[in-house]
């Protein structure tokens, strides 16, 4: 389907690429077969420069981080910076709610980020068990609420749930110190790039 957006010509593709053989294959199963160029590219940069800072600032600032708090910090914020991009781009709409896929996969794909959670608990919160219910009990509630809504009305509904994780985040739950980036990144990632469905646009030349 073409569409013409602010002079821009689009298509509406869903259909899929073949997965590539080998480890492109393992590529395409993460972030969608058939990503562009451009895709990929903001997909890898970001998440590197991201790190970077975060490392400079932590040694600046003298955060006083343990080499395991140096680590952690670091995938953290690249997974969570990438995660966000990735679960954003049209190639991964188009994998991700490709047909077969409904609630059960994507909950399942929301569940395994307990081990974030914890890690973030265990690295700076001295492992609050506490602060990993409440945080891993919200943020399924979230996703499976929005998941459960008409689809009209998923995206407003899913903007409501995010700005109540912002207020619990900010002034409910106890903020890691120099981490209070996580959890609203977290949430974001999810609930608004990765469980939102969109149409995946794709450009008219062929850049795949």
């Amino acid at each position: 389907m073409l569409i013409n957006y602010m002079g821009e010509k689009m298509k509406i593709d869903w259909e899929l690429p073949e997965i590539r053989a080998g480890w492109k294959g393992k590529i395409d199963t993460f972030i969608g077969p058939g990503a562009t160029s451009a895709e990929k590219n903001i997909q890898l940069y970001p998440p590197i420069l991201s790190i970077l800072i975060l490392i400079i600032t932590a040694w600046q600032l003298d955060f006083g981080w343990t080499p395991g708090q140096y680590i952690v910090g670091s995938i953290l914020m690249g997974d969570m910076v990438g995660g966000i991009i990735t679960n954003s781009t049209s190639a991964a709409k188009r994998w991700f709610f490709r047909e077969g896929e409904g609630f059960r996969e994507v909950m399942s794909f929301i569940a395994i980020h307990i081990l974030q959670i914890a890690l973030a608990s265990y690295f700076f919160l001295g492992f609050d068990l506490v602060w990993i219910a409440l945080v891993y009990a919200y943020l399924m509630l979230a996703c499976s609420l929005t998941l459960s809504a008409p689809l009209y009305l998923q995206r407003p509904l899913a903007g409501l749930l995010y700005a109540i994780s912002l207020v619990l985040a900010l002034y409910v739950w106890e903020i890691p110190a120099h981490l209070e980036w996580f959890l609203p990144m977290l949430f974001f990632k999810l609930l608004i790039c990765h469980v939102l469905r969109e149409e995946p646009y794709r450009p008219v030349t062929n850049t795949e």
